[in-house]
C-alpha cells in the first residue's frame, strides 16, 4: 500500500496576524472610513487664510463702495453747476479786491464750478495773491526812496536840508491824518510828493520871510502856495 502524502496547510495571513513591520509600512486610507485627520497646525492655518481671504474681500468692497459713493457726490455736485450769483467770503478782517473777483466769477462761470468749488479755489489761491501783493508794494516804495535821493531838484547832497524844507510846508498845511497817511501808504517816498511839499516850503521861506521876525503867511498865500497848478 501507497504511504499517503502528507499535506501541510500553510495558514493564510490574516490583517490581525500582520506583523508590526509590514502594518507600518501599508500606507492610510485616503478615501473611506479610516481618513486620516488633519494635523491641528494645518487645519489653524487654513483658518487663518480663511480668515484672511474674507477681510481682503470685505476691505475690496469697502473700497469699492467709497469710490462709488465718492463718484455720485461729485456728479451730483457737477450737476449743480455754477450758481446764478458767486457769493464769495473773505476771512475775518480781509475784503478781497473786486477787479480779481470779477476775474475768478467769470473763469469759474466758464468752468461752469459750483459755489463751493470756486470758494475752496480762492481760499487756496488768496494767500499767495496777498505774498505777490506786499512784494509789489515793497519793490514801489523802494523805487519812489531811490528815486527821491537821485532827484534832480531836491535829491543828491542837499536831500536832508531840502527834506527839512519839505517838512516845514507840511507842518504848517498838513495834519497828523496826513502825517499817518503818508508813512502807512509810502508816499511819503513818492518824488512828486516831496516835491509838491519842496516847493510849497520854499515859496513859504522866500515870500514870508522877514528879518528878526518869525514867518507870517497870510490864508490866501498858503492856498496859492499848496494848490498853485496840482490837481485835487
Amino acid at each position: 500500500m501507497a504511504a499517503e502524502a502528507t499535506v501541510t496547510a500553510t495558514p493564510i495571513p490574516t490583517e490581525a496576524a500582520a506583523s508590526p513591520a509590514a502594518a507600518a509600512a501599508v500606507p492610510p486610507v485616503l478615501l473611506g472610513t479610516e481618513a486620516p485627520a488633519v494635523p491641528a497646525d494645518q487645519a489653524a492655518a487654513a483658518e487663518a487664510l480663511a480668515a484672511k481671504a474674507a477681510t481682503e474681500a470685505q476691505a475690496a468692497t469697502d473700497a469699492a463702495k467709497a469710490a462709488s459713493d465718492a463718484k455720485a457726490a461729485a456728479d451730483a455736485k457737477a450737476a449743480l453747476g455754477a450758481p446764478d450769483k458767486y457769493e464769495f467770503k473773505a476771512p475775518e478782517g480781509k475784503a478781497y479786491d473786486s477787479n480779481l473777483l470779477a476775474a475768478l466769477e467769470a473763469g469759474a462761470r466758464d468752468a461752469n464750478m459750483p459755489q463751493d468749488a470756486a470758494q475752496k479755489l480762492l481760499d487756496q489761491m488768496s494767500p499767495k495773491l496777498e505774498e505777490r501783493q506786499a512784494e509789489q508794494v515793497v519793490a514801489i516804495r523802494k523805487e519812489w526812496f531811490e528815486a527821491s535821493k537821485s532827484d534832480k531838484e531836491f535829491g543828491g547832497d542837499k536831500l536832508e536840508a531840502n527834506l527839512g524844507i519839505a517838512k516845514k510846508a507840511l507842518d504848517t498845511f498838513g495834519s497828523p491824518e496826513l502825517n499817518k497817511l503818508l508813512v502807512s501808504t509810502g508816499l511819503g517816498n513818492h518824488p512828486e510828493m516831496i516835491r509838491l511839499m519842496f516847493k510849497a516850503g520854499k515859496a513859504l521861506s522866500e515870500d514870508s520871510f522877514v528879518a528878526g521876525s518869525a514867518p507870517s503867511v497870510s490864508p490866501s498865500k498858503a492856498t496859492a502856495v499848496l494848490y498853485d497848478k496840482t490837481t485835487i
